[in-house]
């Protein structure tokens, strides 16, 4: 049985090294890192039974565009353990906690033209669409197709609208039960 949770710090390197065994394009840990302390909500791995971590999804929210949204760093499964669902499940949830946590209203990824099996992950089950096509995106010069899937984004948010956030777009919603301070601020 294969489990789905949160990643935690310890479980960096352990990504890392998936990564490393599944993928060309590569991050130093200073990226994991990056992700991790940023957004901790976002990052996600598959773990089987022997705790060992097959599979991952590292993602981000965009702070620079107009419009909040997610944005998939990468994503991997080892080979010993495709074709159980994984790489859904995983996306799922850093999908769902970027609508919930951040209010975001779409995710974008990149994927390689040749990379049948990921574009029709993203199409056929996940619901993205081809926004547009980046030309020598990797470093090997291959295209990549940037794709979008529509998120419902900050509507269902509307009940925290008495809570002060700062932040602007992208930045974590308050929880009603965490007490945010007014940003008046009382005088005692």
């Amino acid at each position: 049985m294969v489990c789905i949770r949160k990643a935690t710090l310890e479980d960096l390197l352990a990504m890392q090294a998936c990564n490393l065994f599944c993928l060309p394009e590569n991050y130093q840990m200073k990226y994991y890192f990056y992700h991790i302390l940023s957004w901790p909500q976002l990052l996600y791995v598959a773990e089987d039974y022997n705790g060992k971590i097959v599979g991952y999804v590292l993602a981000k929210m965009e702070e620079e565009s107009t419009e909040c949204h997610g944005h998939i760093t990468s994503l991997a499964v080892l080979r010993t353990h495709r074709k159980l669902g994984l790489a859904t499940k995983l996306m799922t949830a850093a999908q769902n906690a970027m609508e919930q946590v951040y209010g975001a209203e779409y995710v974008s990824l990149h994927v390689r033209k040749s990379n049948r099996a990921a574009f029709n992950l993203y199409t056929e089950t996940l619901g993205y669409k081809i926004h547009d096509v980046e030309a020598k995106y990797y470093a090997d010069g291959e295209d990549a197709y940037d794709m979008r899937k529509q998120l419902k984004g900050k509507k269902q948010h509307h009940h925290h609208h008495h809570h002060h956030h700062g932040g602007g777009c992208c930045s974590a919603i308050a929880k009603p039960e965490e007490k945010v301070a007014p940003v008046e601020g009382k005088a005692e």
